[in-house]
C-alpha cells in the first residue's frame, strides 16, 4: 500500500516573504506612532532630552484658539472635498460602466492622481492668481470679473477642496468602477424587464449593491482629506489670517517651526483619536462588513 504523501508547510517560506513588509511596518509606522504617544506626554525641543509633563500638553491643546479653529477649517474642507468628490466620482464610474469600458478612457481618468501633490498646487497657484492666473484672465473675459480664490476667506478652503478633487476624483472613480464590476448583470436585466429605467435602477439597485464598497471609499476618502498639508503649505501657507491653517499644516508649524514637538505630538495623537472614531462610526452606520448581494 503507497504511503499518502505529507502535505507541505509553507509556513517558513510565507513568513519570508512577508518579513521584509513587516520590518518596513513596524519600523515606519508601528514604532513612530508609539514614539509620537511618548513624546505627547513631554516636552521635547531636539535640543535637550524629552521631559515628562504629564497631561500639560492635552491641557494647552484644549485651551488653544488656534488649534480649535484648524480643528473646524479641517472639518470644513473634508465636508466639501468628500461631498464633491463622491459624488463626482460615483457619475464618472456609472459613466464608464454603462457606456464604455475602454481601458484608455480609464487611463485618462487616472491621469491627474500621477501628478504629486505639490506640482498640482503649484500649478493652480499659476493658474488661480488673482493678477496673472489664466483662470482670472477667462473669468475678466466673460464679465465674472477677477476672484482671489486663494487670497479671501470665502473662497480659500472651497478652492483648495476642489484642487485636491481634480487630482483624486480619478482615483476615487476607479475604486467605485470596481465596485460596479461586481454587480451581476442578470439584476440589471431583471429591472428592465420589470420596466425600470435607469434611475430607478440606479437609485433601486446600483447604489445599494454598492454600499460596502462606498462604505470602504468613504473611509479611505475622509482619512486622507484629514491629512491634507501639501496644497496649503504650497498654495496658501495658512492664510489669510489662519483661514486655511488646516490641522496638519499646524502641527508641522508647532513641530518644525517653533520646534515644540511634545505639543505637536499630542495634537496628532489627538487626530488620530478623531480618525479612529470616524472611521468606526462611519464603519457601523455604512454597514461596511454585509452586502446585499445574495
Amino acid at each position: 500500500m503507497a504511503t499518502p504523501l505529507k502535505a507541505r508547510d509553507d509556513t517558513r517560506l510565507a513568513l519570508l516573504f512577508i518579513l521584509p513588509a513587516l520590518i518596513g511596518f513596524l519600523v515606519f509606522l508601528v514604532w513612530p506612532a508609539l514614539r509620537g504617544i511618548y513624546l505627547s506626554f513631554t516636552k521635547f525641543n531636539l535640543l535637550t532630552p524629552a521631559e515628562l509633563n504629564g497631561l500639560d500638553n492635552y491641557v494647552r491643546m484644549a485651551q488653544d484658539p488656534v488649534f480649535w479653529n484648524a480643528m473646524r477649517v479641517t472639518v470644513y474642507y473634508v465636508v466639501v472635498n468628500i461631498a464633491v468628490q463622491t459624488v463626482l466620482a460615483l457619475v464618472i464610474a456609472v459613466m464608464m460602466q454603462r457606456l464604455t469600458r475602454r481601458t484608455w478612457l480609464r487611463g485618462i481618468v487616472l491621469t491627474p492622481y500621477l501628478v504629486s501633490n505639490v506640482v498640482a498646487a503649484m500649478v493652480f497657484l499659476w493658474i488661480l492668481d488673482f493678477q496673472l492666473g489664466i483662470g482670472n484672465k477667462v473669468l475678466e473675459a466673460i464679465g465674472v470679473g477677477k476672484i482671489a480664490f486663494l487670497s479671501d476667506s470665502a473662497w480659500v478652503i472651497p478652492t483648495i477642496a476642489l484642487i485636491n478633487v481634480w487630482r483624486h476624483v480619478g482615483y476615487t472613480a476607479l475604486l467605485i468602477f470596481a465596485g460596479l464590476q461586481t454587480i451581476p448583470a442578470t439584476v440589471y436585466e431583471a429591472g428592465r424587464v420589470d420596466g425600470a429605467g435607469e434611475v430607478r435602477m440606479f437609485r433601486s439597485i446600483t447604489l445599494p449593491l454598492l454600499r460596502p464598497i462606498m462604505a470602504l471609499v468613504l473611509i479611505i476618502t475622509v482619512v486622507g482629506s484629514f491629512q491634507v498639508f501639501d496644497t496649503v503649505a504650497i498654495a496658501t501657507r495658512g492664510g489669510p489670517v489662519d483661514s486655511s491653517r488646516v490641522l496638519q499644516y499646524y502641527i508641522y508649524d508647532v513641530a518644525f517651526g517653533r520646534f515644540q514637538f511634545g505639543y505637536a505630538s499630542a495634537m496628532s495623537v489627538a487626530l488620530l483619536v478623531v480618525l479612529v472614531i470616524i472611521t468606526f462610526v462611519q464603519y457601523r452606520l455604512t454597514r461596511a462588513e454585509s452586502t446585499d448581494l445574495g
